[in-house]
Parts: structure tokens; sequence; C-alpha cells
């Protein structure tokens, strides 16, 4: 485990926001150089018992760090056997599965912390370093992860496993919402498949395809103390009454209907709570638009809800959207991830995102917020200049848990050396354009 020091906290004098300025997070954490391992250690064994422990999850982590400074990623099975992950992997998906779209987390009481966490993309040990400086996931201390464990960074498996088993662990204390690159699109483009395919080998597509199994469990979105909305893109479209029956082709003949022309609305957590979410890549008709809504969509300060072009898929909202969501429900905060410093530059008018978080929103009923949990993101980039950003985590304290207190920090350096396992060279940098349907198509 990496010693961590102890963060100090300044409060802003103009309003309620807190942010976390640590003297101590400006210097960064080093890890050994890279170097022939000194001994072999023992692969991982699911417990006797069947139950995890958190001296269980400790010795995983350091199974991981040491693996990925000693191992080549072919040799990941000798420490976690396909066996292990196979137990892992359907215990999480299990809890996974059986949650709803929306989960509500209310258990949390005025000795409670919540801990909001964005973008991670496979970046092991800054998830390591997050986890220890934000204090670990215990009965008063909650985590919710926002989305986007893997691709972009080289241990999006062992970033994504070692989440499972803090879920499995504290099924009620940590929460895994699903981000746009938890499907099977982005994982084929972004390095995830390959990573899998890389590292298990004649077990890889075994692998892969649990992966996908448990993505599609994921849920979509949290409510925090019935204060705070929490989802990786944000928000969403209302979605029409179809008919109940579609029109019949002959045999073999596709049935291709006019795209309901109704004007763009926004959706409730009702028709969330109704969306169909173990689609990985949705098709994109009735409720189905809505997980590519929350999974994709991106603010804007310009007032409106307009298809997201940019993308090709989800939606664009202006700061009227969110008073209205927030007045609706009587939240404090809206708080979404999704858009890294290389998103963020090519987005005039909002802010980038040096410290691992923007306020992109300040209305009557509170605010919106993305936060960027990847700090030196991506992990590989084709250029000698670098965003150099910090990451960042955001705390919300009891009773009311709607005042944010932000945390940014440094990348954990030198990282292990890794090749990317995607043409990060040729590959597009915000994830736009993508190869779907013309937004036009995907209006209704």
């Amino acid at each position: 485990m990496l010693s961590l020091p102890e963060s100090t906290t300044a409060t802003t004098s103009s309003d309620s926001l807190q942010v976390e300025d640590d003297p101590s997070t400006s210097n960064q954490v080093s890890l050994p150089p890279q170097s022939p391992p000194p001994f072999q250690i023992p692969p991982l064994s699911w417990p006797e018992t069947g139950t995890i422990t958190q001296d269980w999850i400790q010795n995983l982590i350091s199974t991981f760090e040491w693996s990925s400074k000693f191992l080549k990623p072919t040799e990941l099975p000798s420490v976690l056997p396909v066996s292990v992950f196979d137990k892992l992997i359907l215990t999480a998906s299990k809890l996974l599965h059986k949650e709803p779209n929306c989960v509500t987390i209310d258990e949390c009481d005025e000795n409670s912390s919540v801990v909001v966490v964005g973008d991670v993309h496979g970046q092991l040990h800054d998830v390591i370093f997050l986890l220890n400086h934000a204090g670990l996931p215990s009965d008063n201390r909650f985590f919710v992860f926002n989305g986007d464990y893997v691709d972009r960074g080289a241990w999006g498996l062992e970033t994504f496993l070692l989440l499972l088993a803090w879920k499995v662990f504290l099924p009620h204390r940590v929460f895994l919402l699903r981000g746009n690159h938890e499907s099977k699109y982005c994982t084929s483009v972004y390095g995830f498949e390959q990573e899998v395919m890389s590292k298990y080998g004649s077990d890889g597509k075994h692998v892969y395809r649990k992966c996908l199994g448990c993505f599609e469990g994921l849920p979509l979105a949290s409510i925090i103390a019935g204060r705070v909305y929490t989802a990786h893109g944000g928000l969403f479209r209302g979605t029409p009454v179809t008919p109940s029956k579609r029109p019949k082709g002959k045999k073999g003949r596709k049935i291709v209907l006019k795209p309901d022309s109704s004007p763009l609305t926004l959706g409730s957590l009702e028709e969330l709570a109704k969306a169909r979410r173990s689609v990985l890549d949705p098709p994109w008709e009735g409720m189905n638009l809505i997980p590519g809504d929350v999974l994709w969509s991106d603010p804007s300060m310009k007032s409106g809800l307009s298809p997201n072009t940019e993308r090709g898929i989800g939606l664009i909202w202006g700061p009227d959207c969110t008073e209205e969501f927030l007045k609706k429900y009587n939240l404090k905060l809206i708080i979404r991830s999704h858009e890294g410093p290389d998103a963020r530059v090519k987005r005039p008018g909002l802010l980038g995102m040096g410290e691992g978080y923007t306020i992109d929103h300040e209305v009557e009923s509170g605010r919106l917020i993305t936060i960027f949990s990847a700090p030196d993101y991506p992990q590989f980039q084709a250029t000698e200049e670098r965003f150099n950003n910090k990451g960042a985590y955001i705390v919300l304290e009891g009773p009311n848990f709607d005042t944010p207190v932000f945390h940014s920090f440094e990348a954990v350096v030198p990282r292990p050396k890794a090749n990317a396992f995607y043409n990060y060279v040729d590959a597009i940098d915000s994830d736009e354009e993508l190869d779907l349907p013309p937004v036009s198509d995907l209006s209704s």
C-alpha cells in the first residue's frame, strides 16, 4: 500500500462551495523503478468461505501493483487465475443486475460521507492512490463511481476487478455506475478488448465476454440522500409513447419507422427507471434512447435541449434544463463525468479540466458539476506535449450532502512501463463522430 499524507481543506468565502487544495498532493507520489522481480508471488485464490474480506482486497491490490511492475501482461493469469476471475465477476454481476437503473443511496446519515469519483480509465495506480487518499470504503464512507473504468489506460481489467471486489465486499456502500466506455463499441476501439485478449490469451474471449455481461448490469445513475443526481454523461430526453403494435412486413423485409417529429423534452426519473440498460449498444428507438443519453450527453452554456452533433449520440443541454431537472426533483447538485482535458479543449465556453473538475452551471436551484478522476490523461499520447491535468474526486458530507468538497491530486509517477492496447495515434481524442446512425435518426 502507498503511504499517503493527510489532506488540508481550504474553504472559499464566496459561497458554500469547498475546494480541496492539498499542498501535499502537489508532489507526485513515486513508485519504485521497474526492475526484475525479486521473487514470485503466489497466485490468488478465492476465499474458502466464499466471502471477500478487506484483507483479501488488500492482497488483490498488492498483487496487481506487483504484477504491473514485474510481469508481462501475458503473465497476469499466473497471479490471477481464470477460476478466481470467474468467481469475482459472477458474484459482482449478480449484485449489479439486481440493482435498479437509478440506485437510491439513502442509508447515509449525518455521520456519513459520500465520495464521488469520475472517469479512471484503467489508471490503476491513480485509483489506488485515490482510495487511500479519500479513505477506504467503510460503514460510514460511501463511494459512487461514475463510470469509465476501462479503455485508454494499460490496466483496465485490474482496475475494474478491484472496484468489483469492493462492491462485493460492501455492496451497500460502494456503487458502480456505467460509463459510455463500458460498451462493446468503445472497448473494441479504445483498447480494453485487446487488453483482455493479450492478458488471457486462449481464455481471453471468455474473460472479455464475462466483462461485457457485467457491464450490462451496471446501473445508469444514482440519487444521493435525495439531494444529488449522478450519472456518467448526465441528463436525458423524454420518450414519447409509441404504439404497442408495430407494422408488419413481409418475411425478411425490414420495417423502417419514420422518426418521431416531436420536439425534444427533458426526461423524468420515472422514464429512467423503465429504460432497458441491459443492451450494451442500445437500438436507437423508444425508451432505449435513454441509456445512450445518460452515458453520452454533454452540457452547454447555451439554453435548450438538442442532439449532440459532435459525438453523434446523446444530447446537449443548457442551464435552463439543469434548473428544470433540479427544481422538479428538489435536488441541489447534478454530478457527471465523461469529459477529460482532451474533450474540454474542444468545447468553447466551458472551463478546462486542468484541476479535475469544473462547475458548468450555477442556477437558482443548484449546480451542475463535471468530475474527472484520471490525472495526466490519457496515459498514451501521440505528442510530447501532455495535458498534465490533475484528477479529482468530490466528498459530500452529512447531514445535507449537497455541499461538494473538491480534492485534486496529481498522477502517481513513474508509471510502470506498459504498451498501449490500441492505436492511440489514430484514435479519436474525445470519442466524437461515432460510426452510428445520423443524429436526425436518433431524435425520436
